[in-house]
């Protein structure tokens, strides 16, 4: 089982795999959503199109019910990642302030001047 460790007791090389993990994750989440809204769309269009292509015909008027439970299912996918996804640049944001405070506490100690202002 993995121990929970706060960001604030890593060293730099390890901030910077989590860094670098955390792009990652958040990378492939946002292309899994960008992904889930470009089918979503298509789906969309195509029970636009059934819709005026057949609008007399009975059987087709039921297929559309097919197009709007799968749009319905990617929203809610969507709707999962969400989350997911703003908690994923949370983390980096976090990391990525810890790797400035240590970074600055790193070059004021070594004694450059003005290190520690930026």
């Amino acid at each position: 089982m993995a121990q929970a460790v706060s960001v604030g007791e890593l060293g730099l090389p390890q901030l910077e795999l989590l860094k670098g993990q955390l792009e990652q994750e958040v990378e492939f989440l946002s292309s899994s959503l960008a992904q889930l809204k470009v089918v979503q769309t298509k789906f969309v269009e195509a029970k636009e199109c059934l819709n005026v292509l057949h609008k007399g015909n009975e059987v087709c008027r039921r297929r559309p019910g097919i197009f709007k439970r799968k749009i319905e299912f990617l929203t809610r996918q969507m709707e999962k990642i969400q989350p997911a996804l703003q908690e994923k640049h949370a983390m980096k944001q976090a990391v990525l302030e810890m790797m400035t405070q240590k970074l600055q506490q790193l070059t004021a100690s070594q004694g450059v001047p003005g290190a520690a202002k930026a």
